[in-house]
């Protein structure tokens, strides 16, 4: 492992240079080029052109995330007690994985001609799993890094926050500009997802995600030395240490619902802006209106949790989203910019845990490595990984619930809805993101004890 090249600041503590905080950025940007690509367009691609039927892909949702329930944890384990590479323990997975992620990812969403709905389901069934176990066997060695890339609280959460920087230049290409490409309009003027585009870019987006993924691997480097192996205490001795940290515990909840809520509003919002307001090219408005906030914000998040806390400012965006979203459901716009302004409101208030949870991870891990003595880094992160897959699944069980319940039509050739299904689509985008940030507030507010003052305590402790 490569000596590290670094400044010290007033305060003692080790400075990272300027190109890993650029090389871990990419890492992010990488992922969610795939993932968010698959939380927008996926469910689309099953309606409207493999045309599986609603309840087939909630099945296929809950059985993907048992398989993960095995998988997750069982390659957070498989790291933790792997001996270091000359690379670093972590790094080096991420990029040997990232080839058979961006091929797993062109395959899910490939439409082989002439298949029978039964056959499509199977295919649905074997890329989407195998996409999932390829997008875990990157990210649980990524998410990993930052503990072992600086030990500093105010480097970790910079690390955070650039992360989310990164997620949301990947965020661009897949939820902004993708959408601008992939939509056709039928001969009675009805726009619909056109597969063939749709297709031609997700391969573009697979071959920049290894390109993004290389640059990680060039920029980043690992500076704290784990202990070389780790003895195994067993998979399922681990995970029951987690399961009663309560910090832990919370933080994987109130992840959970915020990827959920997140990836819900994707879905959501995809049909809400094809069918309700008839403009499927403002979709790309919707993540401009999520990611402006944090742009806006990010130059005074430090000071802020400096100042208050992580949890505080967290659970205070929290609250913030989930009022915006009961305004929308209750003022019932017609006008789509109304509705995105309000968005945008919601996107002030999320941007906080979103900017922060990478480093609340860190927080965990810390006070994991306090109670037992071991750190665990891989295994944790697995666990954290597959709570946030669970809220990916809420949100895919959810959104196929959701437009089930208000007799949404995935029939070929039933490119218009009803207006009463239109109708159902609006409620469903707004009343539900409510009830699962209200929640996150809860849990947050009340639910996780690592307040300001506790996180330096276990700084102190660690020096």
């Amino acid at each position: 492992m490569k000596k590290a090249q670094e400044t010290t600041t007033a305060g003692g503590a080790a400075k990272l240079p300027i190109r890993n905080y650029v090389g871990y950025a990419m890492g992010d940007m990488a992922g969610v080029i795939t993932f968010g690509t698959i939380g927008s367009f996926l469910q689309m691609f099953y309606t409207d052109i493999l045309h599986i039927s609603l309840a087939s892909i909630t099945v296929l949702m809950m059985v993907s995330r048992i398989w993960d329930a095995i998988n997750d944890p069982m390659c957070g384990a498989l790291i933790d007690s792997r001996k270091p590479t000359k690379y670093g323990r972590f790094r080096p997975y991420v990029f040997w994985f990232s080839f058979p992620l961006a091929i797993a990812f062109i395959f899910t969403f490939c439409k082989i001609p002439g298949l029978s709905e039964r056959q499509y389901l199977i295919y649905a069934y074997v890329t989407y799993i195998m996409y999932g176990m390829m997008y875990t066997a990157v990210n649980i060695p990524y998410g990993s890094m930052a503990s072992v890339m600086t030990g500093d609280l105010t480097e970790r959460s910079t690390l955070s926050v650039i992360r989310s920087l990164g997620a949301g230049f990947g965020t661009a290409l897949s939820q902004i500009l993708l959408p601008l490409f992939v939509y056709s309009t039928a001969a009675s003027g009805a726009k619909y997802l056109d597969q063939h585009k749709l297709f031609v870019g997700v391969v573009i987006l697979a071959a920049c995600s290894l390109v993004i993924y290389y640059l990680f691997f060039r920029l980043t480097r690992e500076y704290i030395a784990p202990p070389a192996a780790q003895a195994s205490e067993g998979l399922l001795v681990t995970f029951g240490k987690l399961m009663k940290n309560r910090p832990f515990v919370t933080l994987c909840l109130a992840s959970m619902l915020l990827i959920s809520g997140s990836m819900y509003t994707q879905t959501l919002f995809n049909y809400l802006f094809k069918n309700y307001y008839g403009k499927p090219g403002l979709f790309s408005m919707v993540t401009i209106a999520t990611y402006l906030p944090m742009l806006l914000l990010m130059p005074f998040t430090g000071k802020l949790v400096r100042s208050f806390g992580k949890k505080s400012i967290c659970s205070f965006g929290a609250l913030l989203a989930a009022v915006s979203f009961l305004i929308l459901f209750f003022i019932k716009t017609a006008n789509p910019y109304l509705f995105l302004g309000v968005v945008i409101l919601s996107g002030f208030g999320l941007c906080f845990f979103t900017l922060e949870v990478w480093a609340m991870v860190t927080d965990v891990i810390d006070y994991h490595e306090k109670l037992h003595s071991r750190r665990d880094e891989g295994t944790t992160y697995a666990c954290f990984s597959f709570f946030r897959k669970l809220g990916q699944t809420l949100a895919g069980i959810g959104a196929s619930l959701a437009l089930a319940a208000i007799g949404y039509s995935t029939a070929e050739g039933a490119v218009v809805q009803e207006q009463a299904v239109n109708r159902g689509i609006y409620n469903m985008a707004t009343l539900i993101p409510f009830v699962m940030y209200l929640c996150m507030f809860l849990l947050l507010q009340f639910g996780y004890p690592l307040t300001r003052e506790r996180v330096l305590q276990l700084k102190a402790d660690r020096q």
